[in-house]
């Protein structure tokens, strides 16, 4: 083997530190897929890592990163809009807004409809704050569009699962965000597998259809094995990562953010060229059929 090897990838692993805040906004095409679950994880194990990261938490209710931790302090109700509000108004620096968990990593609750009232270049400066990575958990609207926030990420993460519905609702995703942002590459994580086997046969079906039907690129950012424990960390207001570290979920979990760190940084969404408009589709079944967001 060559030696030399792992020192080329440190030094790749190091100019990629030095560009600044990987930015990469997780979403997913129907409800039940894991998008929050998978976020938390993957900050988790980044924190653990020892990599600064920051947590932004578009969703509300029940179905936000601070409902799934047990609610974490200082994230209900009105005070968590007013710090993302007083960050972009230049008020106060992020690293005050967010609140530190017990996991390791800050978050930020930014509401996607606040998004609304400021411009590019106000998010794009608090996206540009201290942290190493930038995890935004990032529900689409009814149109399957991300938020004014959202979209300034580098890199778009679908989860899916091993189902038939939500492998046809992840293609619808790509489908709607290609043709609202114009995005032609996507990272896919599919979640929730029996096997690597299984994951990847699903994977290269998935990614072969978007490649030819909506001319875009979907590459592999990993797979999570169906672990009961995910529930049960659930229960406890926790995440397996943190909660049963030595289970197969969180060793995958702990893959995909090891191997997070080594991905291409891309421009931010909003700085590419357009794409050309896509055509249309009928090889995926309920190809315009809106779908909730959830964890």
């Amino acid at each position: 083997m060559d030696k030399r090897l792992p020192d080329q990838a440190e030094r790749q692993r190091r100019v990629l530190e030095e560009c600044g805040a990987r930015v990469v906004a997780v979403t997913g095409g129907s409800s039940r897929v894991g998008r929050t679950s998978t976020v938390v994880n993957l900050a988790a194990a980044l924190a653990a890592q020892g990599k600064d990261v920051l947590v932004i938490d578009e969703c509300v209710g029940g179905h936000s990163v601070s409902a799934m931790l047990g609610g974490a302090r200082g994230l209900d109700g009105a005070g968590s809009a007013g710090n993302f509000s007083a960050v972009l108004n230049g008020e106060l620096p992020v690293d005050q807004a967010a609140v530190r968990t017990g996991l390791g990593f800050a978050l930020l609750a930014a509401p996607r409809h606040h998004c609304d009232r400021y411009s590019a270049t106000q998010l794009g400066a608090m996206l540009g704050g201290p942290a190493d990575v930038v995890l935004i958990d990032a529900p689409l609207d009814r149109l399957g569009a991300l938020s004014a926030l959202a979209v300034q990420a580098h890199d778009v993460m679908i989860v899916t699962r091993l189902a038939a519905q939500a492998i046809a609702d992840a293609y619808v995703c790509m489908k709607r965000l290609h043709r609202a942002h114009a995005i032609a590459q996507f990272r896919v994580l599919v979640n929730h597998v029996e096997s690597r086997v299984d994951a990847q046969v699903v994977f290269e079906s998935l990614a072969g259809v978007a490649a030819r039907y909506l001319t875009v690129s979907a590459t592999g950012a990993g797979c999570v094995a169906a672990d009961p424990r995910m529930a049960r960390s659930l229960e406890l207001g926790r995440c397996v990562v943190d909660a049963f570290p030595s289970t197969p979920a969180a060793r995958d979990y702990r893959h995909v953010a090891a191997e997070m760190l080594y991905w291409p940084m891309r421009p931010a969404m909003w700085s590419r060229q357009p794409a050309v408009a896509p055509a249309a589709v009928s090889a995926v079944p309920h190809a315009d059929k809106p779908s909730a967001q959830s964890r």
